[in-house]
């Protein structure tokens, strides 16, 4: 058989079959963003985005890959799966989007409680998982894309599969975020688990509680018979003995039994020095997955999601500046967002390049907005940067908005150019029509009133011209 390099059409007919056989959540999970590479002589080549769904292919479904992909062609004598990182990037649009492509059969699942606490053993009180905080809203990219992948795999067969999970990685770069959204996914896939997140704070106060109240055995039984331990920032139970030693006797018995522990912290267990040997030796067992600050198309992606859940349109540029500009915390990202949303709907006016810069500023941080000065010192305006700032951010060329087109999306325009240039540099108005590609008075005259009648009623337009203004400088 000639070489032949298939179309999607033939990997989504497999795709098809593959998943009327298989349980829905593993089909999503691991057939995500995988592609046919190849088809030569009898050999198929799939392509998948990380390690993690090559081993899941190979050991768990082997056998009945290799029958479905017979089904649909029977050419097919042997496959071969690689890993191709590439694959579910914004930019590779080789593989299957399964949750997309798939939408249409998907079996109701269970909705997660619109609260902070999860059903527990008798006993143990916990603000435990936020619902918010999922693996679908977690927003993927190469700093993070192998923490993602094995939080996926332990969401789906806690205690089966690396354990434990150990997480690192700086302050606010989301593995609060990944811990919790693994226990939401372990309980979304099975409501009876009992799962439990709490920070190293938390175990550590409860510990001594148990102490002071002589009730250790109790507190023992209670965390040993979790299905899942998740426990936040554990460098915390640095130089605290006895936290160390109960920590270590509940891990021993958990492991033993089957159940997942998931444990975050900010650095790789070998360098967690101030923990006992035997703990570091313990989570040295597991998977060991590190979170990175997120490249600039990756925060792009975190703001674009995040102004999603917030309702807002914010202008790409805005969003991009900030990207470029914010990149030592995902919170931090995130915060300079909120507050520019935040200012932005107190003055009725729309987040701006500058209004960002001077919050990042704020913030002790230097942006690459060269016109920072501007915000600092006033400037002579001329009649030209008012028509070309107004041109910018209605999105007008030049020609047109000192043209003659009566379009709204070019007049609207041309008469608040006119209303700034009369309200801003008190120009005549004789002036501004020569400014505004040879107008007349009358016609300047007009469009003044108009816009000063419309602010009194039209917020958008109140908006719109107090961003400009921002822009400016005024």
């Amino acid at each position: 058989m000639d070489a032949v390099l298939p179309g999607q059409d033939l990997w989504l007919r497999i795709l098809e079959k593959v998943e009327a056989e298989i349980k829905r959540p593993h089909f999503l999970t691991w057939f995500q963003n995988t592609a046919l590479l190849s088809f030569h002589d009898g050999l198929l080549v799939i392509g998948v985005p990380n390690i993690f769904a090559k081993d899941w292919l190979e050991n768990k479904i082997g056998g009945q890959l290799m029958e479905a992909i017979k089904s649909v062609n029977p050419e097919v004598r042997e496959i071969m799966i690689e890993v191709d990182p590439h694959l579910g990037l914004p930019d590779d649009s080789r593989g299957v989007d399964v949750n997309k492509q798939f939408a249409g059969k998907e079996k109701k699942m269970r909705k997660l409680p619109g609260k902070q606490e999860v059903r527990l053993l008798e006993g143990i009180s916990s603000k435990c998982l936020n619902p918010k905080y999922t693996l679908q809203h977690f927003i993927v990219g190469p700093s993070n894309r192998l923490a993602h992948a094995a939080s996926l795999a332990v969401g789906m067969s806690p205690g089966s599969i690396y354990n434990p999970l150990f997480v690192y990685g700086g302050v606010g770069l989301g593995k609060t975020h990944l811990l919790q959204a693994t226990g939401n996914e372990i309980l979304r896939n099975d409501p009876d688990k009992v799962v439990v997140y709490m920070t190293s704070e938390r175990f550590t106060n409860e510990i001594v509680e148990a102490i002071g109240k002589r009730n250790s055995k109790e507190f023992k039984d209670r965390y040993r018979r979790v299905d899942c331990l998740i426990i936040d920032d554990i460098q915390f139970l640095a130089n605290k003995d006895r936290t160390q030693e109960e920590f270590f006797h509940t891990f021993n018995e958990l492991y033993d039994n089957g159940k997942q522990i998931i444990i975050s912290s900010d650095r790789p267990p070998k360098e967690l020095d101030s923990l006992q040997d035997r703990l570091v030796s313990r989570f040295e067992m597991g998977m060991i997955v590190d979170v990175q600050f997120p490249d600039y198309e990756t925060r792009l992606a975190i703001l674009h999601a995040k102004c999603r859940d917030h309702e807002v349109l914010i202008h790409p540029e805005v969003l991009e500046f900030i990207a470029m500009n914010v990149h030592d915390s995902v919170r931090e990202l995130e915060g300079v967002l909120v507050q520019a949303i935040a200012q932005a709907e107190l003055e009725h006016s729309t987040p701006t390049v500058r209004s960002v810069a001077k919050i990042i500023k704020k913030l002790g941080r230097e942006t690459n907005f060269q016109a920072d000065a501007a915000v600092e010192n006033s400037r002579t305006l001329h009649a030209e940067d008012v028509i070309d700032m107004v041109g910018r951010y209605f999105r007008v060329p030049a020609e047109e908005l000192l043209g003659d087109s009566r379009k709204s999306g070019v007049l609207v325009p041309r008469q608040v150019a006119m209303y700034l240039l009369r309200h801003e540099l008190n120009l005549a108005f004789e002036q501004i029509g020569s400014e505004c590609g040879g107008k007349n008075h009358t016609t300047v005259m007009h469009a003044c009133v108009k816009v000063e009648k419309q602010l009194k009623k039209d917020k958008n337009l109140l908006r719109d011209i107090n961003s400009i203004k921002k822009e400016m400088g005024l």
